[in-house]
């Protein structure tokens, strides 16, 4: 992907919304909060895109835990997305999905009401990305344009990776997911490898293990990130 990397510290702001998820308020417009993007190999993501990915998986994960006190006998975590405001990509968000849910035991994608989170699309010089305020709460933006240059379920499904809670590693090879725009327009690869899954499977392993230790113990109190 060709562009400007001079604004990937800053994205459009989120407005106030019902759940995790905030609309983008102008998707071609910078303004305050960081987020994590679809780049290309010379492009190291910094120290506070990191944290605030970080911070975005964390909500996403208790807002998905808090829900699953209803059903504490479940064993696996669903987290819940909403596609409706990203309608030409339904299939790649459902694909993506299917990939991840093929590849995880300890959570599992679903669409639905009352999200998690939301994806959005529209055109952004900056391409696709996931967005958050600093404080947990973002989307998943997806880039028209980028869209068609790029494998478009690996661009879905790369930015999902991120609400799950891998980092971007952009000098990963192709079978590598994380590594995203890295290898270049060629490579269409659309699964995380091993250790992708691993990961993955080990944070709401570890993020399911403190929520039955603590999180809904009788007499706690549990304030979920909205």
């Amino acid at each position: 992907m060709k562009r400007s990397m001079t604004a990937l510290s800053m994205t459009v702001g989120l407005a106030l919304a019902t759940g995790l998820a905030a609309a983008p308020a102008s998707a071609a417009t910078p303004a305050t909060a960081p987020h994590q993007q679809y780049a290309a190999s010379s492009y190291v993501g910094t120290a506070a895109e990191q944290a605030d990915n970080q911070a975005f998986y964390q909500a996403v994960m208790k807002s998905a835990l808090a829900k699953q006190a209803a059903t504490p006998f479940l064993r696996t975590v669903v987290v819940t997305y909403d596609a409706s405001r990203a309608p030409s990509f339904a299939n790649q968000i459902a694909r993506s999905a299917q990939i991840w849910n093929g590849s995880e035991r300890n959570v599992q994608l679903r669409a639905g009401s009352n999200a998690d989170f939301r994806y959005y699309e529209g055109n952004d010089s900056r391409g696709s990305y996931a967005s958050t305020d600093g404080h947990g709460q973002g989307y998943i933006f997806l880039d028209y344009a980028q869209n068609q240059q790029y494998n478009s379920v690996r661009v879905t499904a790369h930015e999902t990776g991120h609400v799950l809670g891998l980092p971007d590693h952009y000098s990963g090879p192709c079978s590598e997911l994380m590594s995203g725009g890295g290898p270049g327009t060629s490579c269409t690869n659309p699964y995380p490898n091993a250790n992708e899954k691993r990961r993955v499977d080990s944070l709401w392993a570890n993020g399911l293990s403190a929520f039955e230790k603590s999180a809904f113990v009788k007499g706690a109190t549990v304030t979920t990130a909205r």
